[in-house]
């Protein structure tokens, strides 16, 4: 007999077992595939793998600009690439391993079906059922690749990000299907890949849920510097296959229609929530398409039954799992401790990278909350200069009178980096002048974000103070 059971072994599943175990508790952990989920083995850490290459690749273009002559040429080996990828999961796979084995969490590999509170059937792979049972358990199985009604979704060569990761030869022509995240992360890895790269967004711009102003500007230098095309209030009505074996995308904007050639359709139009297989309907455990329903404690409508991560479609981040897994087995043992979805840090791995935390401009508007702009571009940053990497900006959102951030969104080199200084402020509720008495190493990128902030207090040295 156990205290927990978990179901799912990624970043939320995994987290939760050993921060339980921690505290105390008999933890139980099913998984039916490896350890780390989708987040490491097949989405967030491979897809960073790849960028990485591309991030090289795209300094080989640009060597001469360091003084570097590579006379010789260079080339991509997607068998090296793809060799390097799976030796970074397989060492975090491992890892994750040792540290559930030190903290003392039983691992069972199986698929998991909740016959009742407190029961689990586990069917191996050869067939076999178990039981398993415990006081509480926590559903943590994650997402899967959502695929629209479009007709020709399932032909050949038309595949999601898992298979995209695993690709043994660059496509020559692309079109990627959404321009979210995993969207426009792939179409600047393609790109430097070497790969023609068209992106269709049904929005009327990339990564809708961003603040309007970065997602222009990036949508404006992926274009025009990268040459990556971009085409948003445009849909996919169908995909087909050529006399030649190649596929052709017929899409339809409000006045025009265009059939694209191409190799591979990428589909990147979002997830859902994994419950397939759970029992959920049987247990009478609520749930709709966007994921299961949960309270302050993460648990459902059937006590004794609980979810976080991206099975309950609140927030689809591996961080935010993490998080939910350690809150939620902490209120399981009375700890008064709770997550603020407010500030939660986002990214988007790209060339330039972006990142956000808080409110955008948008939200602020439709809220009817006045505020004020402070900006600072890295065209003006030593570090970013030095890096031949200054293309961006840091924009900050405050309250007129100084007193609060609202937002911080990040255009620029490392951003999914210096975005945590913002989040740190805003935790600690810091007022503009706190902030601005921070001493930043110099030079480094983070002197950006201290420059914004200086704006709008007019202190900032090297960049306009924000007008009142």
């Amino acid at each position: 007999m156990h205290d927990l059971i978990i179901i799912g072994a990624g970043p939320g599943g995994y987290v939760a077992a050993i921060r339980a175990a921690q505290l105390g508790m008999k933890v139980a952990l099913i998984e039916r595939e490896e350890l780390g989920g989708t987040c490491l083995n097949h989405g967030c850490i491979p897809t960073k793998a790849l960028y990485k290459n591309a991030q090289v690749l795209s300094y080989f273009k640009k060597s001469e600009t360091f003084g570097i002559h590579l006379d010789g040429g260079f080339s991509l080996d997607m068998d090296l690439v793809q060799q390097r990828k799976q030796s970074v999961v397989k060492t975090l796979v491992s890892g994750v391993g040792q540290l559930l084995k030190t903290n003392g969490v039983t691992v069972i590999k199986g698929e998991a079906r909740i016959l009742a509170p407190g029961r689990v059937e586990v069917t191996a792979a050869d067939g076999s059922n178990s039981t398993v049972e415990a006081a509480r358990i926590l559903i943590a199985t994650g997402s899967d690749s959502a695929m629209p009604p479009v007709p020709g979704m399932d032909l050949e060569g038309v595949i999601t990000s898992r298979e995209a990761l695993a690709l043994s030869s660059v496509p020559k022509r692309i079109v990627i299907v959404g321009g979210g995240v995993i969207g426009i992360e792939f179409a600047g890895i393609f790109k430097e890949f070497g790969a023609e790269v068209t992106v269709v967004e049904f929005m009327p711009a990339i990564l809708p849920l961003m603040d309007r102003d970065i997602a222009k500007r990036l949508a404006r230098t992926l274009t025009k510097q990268r040459g990556i095309r971009i085409l948003v209030d445009t849909r996919v009505e169908r995909v087909e296959k050529a006399s030649d074996g190649s596929l052709v995308a017929s899409i339809a904007a409000k006045d025009s229609t265009e059939q694209i050639a191409c190799d591979c359709v990428l589909v990147a139009t979002g997830r859902v929530s994994n419950v397939k297989g759970l029992g959920l309907d049987e247990l009478g455990v609520k749930y709709d398409r966007r994921g299961v329903k949960v309270d302050e404690n993460y648990e459902t409508n059937v006590k004794g039954i609980y979810a976080i991560g991206d099975v309950t479609g609140r927030v689809m981040l591996a961080h935010v799992a993490s998080e939910e897994g350690v809150v939620a087995v902490e209120r399981m043992m009375g700890h008064d401790r709770a997550l603020n979805y407010d500030l939660i840090p986002a990214a988007v791995f790209t060339f330039p990278d972006v990142a956000t935390v808080g409110l955008t401009e948008e939200q602020l508007v439709e809220r009817n909350i006045e505020y004020r702009v402070g900006k600072s571009m890295y065209a003006g940053n030593g570090k970013a200069l030095t890096m031949n990497d200054a293309e961006g900006i840091v924009k900050v959102l405050a309250s007129p009178d100084s007193s609060a951030l609202y937002g911080v969104h990040i255009l620029g080199p490392n951003a999914s980096d210096t975005i945590t200084e913002a989040v740190a402020a805003m935790n600690g509720m810091f007022t503009l002048e706190e902030i601005s008495r921070v001493v930043h190493g110099h030079p480094t990128l983070s002197e950006a974000f201290a420059e914004a902030v200086n704006s709008l207090i007019g202190c900032a040295i090297h960049t306009p103070n924000a007008r009142k």
